[in-house]
C-alpha cells in the first residue's frame, strides 16, 4: 500500500495538457440567472484552461530561474530529464487549475458572467445591523 498526496494521485491519473473532468469545479447556475449553459460551460472550461496555462509557464520559469543560479556541478544543470519536468509541471498546473488554486479562472469568470442579483435582506433585524455597521465616517476624525 502506497501513501499518495492529492497531486501524486493526478499525476498518476492525468495526461499532460489535458485537464482531469473530476477535479474542475464548475460555477453553479444562480436563481433567475439569464447566461446560456453552454456559454457557461465554454467559459469556464477557457478560464480554467488559462489558468492552467499561467500556472504551468510559472513553474517552467521557476524552473529556468533556479537552473540559472545552480552551481555547475549542480544536478539542476542537467538537461537529460528537462521533457519529463517539462510534462510534470503541466500535470501539476492542471491540477491545480481544476481546483482553482489561483484564483485566476474565477477572476476571469467574473468578468465573462454577469454577477449574481444581490440576496434581499431576510428581516429588519438584518437592516438594522447593517445600518449600525456604516464604515463610511471617516476613522481619522479631527477635532
Amino acid at each position: 500500500m502506497s501513501f499518495q498526496t492529492p497531486i501524486e494521485r493526478g499525476l498518476a491519473a492525468g495526461v499532460a495538457g489535458q485537464l482531469s473532468g473530476t477535479a474542475v469545479a464548475p460555477q453553479p447556475a444562480q436563481p433567475g440567472d439569464s447566461v446560456d449553459p453552454a456559454y457557461r460551460a465554454k467559459a469556464t472550461e477557457a478560464a480554467i484552461k488559462f489558468e492552467s496555462f499561467f500556472i504551468g509557464h510559472m513553474l517552467h520559469q521557476m524552473r529556468d530561474g533556479v537552473r540559472a543560479i545552480a552551481a555547475d556541478d549542480s544536478p539542476t544543470k542537467d538537461r537529460i530529464n528537462q521533457d519529463m519536468l517539462d510534462m510534470a509541471d503541466n500535470l501539476v498546473a492542471d491540477q491545480m487549475a481544476g481546483q482553482r488554486a489561483f484564483g485566476i479562472a474565477d477572476a476571469i469568470l467574473r468578468q465573462l458572467l454577469p454577477p449574481a442579483a444581490p440576496p434581499a435582506p431576510a428581516t429588519a433585524a438584518a437592516e438594522k445591523v447593517s445600518d449600525s455597521q456604516n464604515l463610511s465616517a471617516p476613522l481619522n476624525q479631527q477635532q
